[in-house]
């Protein structure tokens, strides 16, 4: 076996992780560079070690597409951490066989739930829950914090509704969640992670007694161990409303700082589903990237990997490949059907949850737009500060006027 990868390269003369950009809109200069130059290419992690980092399209859907990468890793003596989060910092403890069987049990077990058709059926109560905070806002009137207002309520109403988690437990729920996501002190998310965990296990639990027609409902039917239920139901919990959030703010920051396209969406609402998919490939709210482990030597971009390396997938440099993309940096709501964006992932790995965010995303950017079509930011968008500690990135506030 070769030395260890931390061996071959000071990590001093890597470019480490995350990487400086001007506004929360912007791509780091630096994944230009590596896209044109170096599509796998080695960095320094936000930890400090060593691992390969995955930019170009093509080498991005072959990472996600290779099984011999995955959570696990199978070097834990000389394994390469990426950060201090507690969901996507390291590898997971378990061997790559039972991971693998966690996933294909995970998929088969809400598939059903999250599907394009049951998730389109779900739009109307979406639609309703937008109106409702539509109509607050007005009501209020200008100046608001679109954040706080809007898309940090609506994807909590709605996963409460399709979980059955009690929506007057939010403010506890959402509290743990962004302390989740915490990358400054792993301890306390660590803990709350745990807390996170108790918590939907016992709603779980008590839907055996009581069900109703929501996704824990059906968890507690499943034939699955109580450890593995309060893991999964509290990822749930956390991925289903934590990231949409963020993707809702790029949407309309995108739409507020291109005001032509946010004028042609106005002028043909219909427009509205090309939106939500160029929202999604080119907006970039985290700097984080999803980390794999190669349990065995494998070649990604023509690039060996070795045994043990870590790999960092980066979507939102895959989503401005000019090799997949034509123009890739313009934002364009009307852009001609090409590459599919790697926003939800891809292959086994698709995001089981992209239905549902699309709906949330169309209902929500479309109804805004229509109701407050002069929409505008009271301040320019370089003021707006990004949650560099968050796992999920975003901004923390969104101050409109109309």
């Amino acid at each position: 076996m070769a030395d260890d990868v931390n061996d071959l390269e000071d990590p001093a003369d890597l470019p480490k992780l995350p990487f400086p950009r001007n506004n929360p809109l912007d791509l780091p200069q630096i994944y230009h560079a590596l896209l044109s130059d170096e599509p796998v290419a080695r960095v320094r992690t936000q930890a400090g070690d060593v691992a390969w980092l995955v930019t170009g399209y093509e080498e991005a859907r072959e990472a996600f597409a290779e099984r011999r990468l995955g959570r696990s890793t199978p070097t834990p003596e000389r394994v390469s951490r990426i950060s201090n989060s507690v969901l996507l910092g390291g590898p997971r403890s378990d061997t790559i066989e039972v991971e693998k069987a966690k996933h294909e049990r995970m998929r088969r077990l809400f598939a059903p739930a999250f599907s394009a058709r049951r998730m389109s059926a779900l739009a109307p109560r979406i639609r309703e829950f937008v109106d409702t905070l539509l109509d607050d806002m007005a009501e209020h009137g200008p100046p608001a914090d679109l954040r706080e207002q809007i898309s940090l309520p609506l994807p909590v109403l709605v996963i409460c509704e399709l979980l059955g988690v009690p929506y007057a437990d939010r403010g506890y729920f959402r509290k743990l969640a962004e302390t989740v996501g915490n990358l400054s002190d792993p301890r306390r998310a660590q803990d709350a992670m745990d807390a996170l965990s108790e918590y939907t296990r016992k709603i779980v639990i008590d839907k055996r007694e009581n069900p109703g027609e929501d996704v824990f409902s059906d968890l507690a039917r499943a034939d699955v161990p109580d450890e593995e239920i309060a893991l999964l139901s509290a990822g749930l919990l956390f991925a289903g409303h934590e990231t949409t959030i963020n993707q809702i703010d790029y949407g309309v920051l995108l739409l507020l700082s291109h005001p032509e396209q946010r004028d042609a969406l106005v002028g043909d609402p219909a427009m509205i589903d090309k939106a939500v998919e160029e929202v999604l490939r080119i907006a970039a709210p985290s700097n984080h990237g999803l980390p794999r482990y190669a349990h065995e030597d494998v070649t990604i971009g023509g690039v060996t990997i070795e045994r043990g390396d870590a790999v960092i997938i980066a979507m939102t440099a895959a989503n401005r490949d000019g090799r997949a993309f034509t123009d890739p940096n313009r934002f364009d709501i009307g852009r001609a059907p090409g590459s599919q964006h790697l926003g939800f992932g891809y292959a086994v790995h698709y995001c089981i949850g992209a239905s549902l965010a699309r709906v949330e995303m169309r209902e929500m950017i479309g109804g805004l737009f229509r109701r407050f079509p002069t929409l505008a930011l009271t301040v320019p968008l370089e003021e707006l500060t990004e949650q560099s500690d968050s796992l999920t990135g975003g901004v923390d506030r969104i101050p409109v006027t109309w």
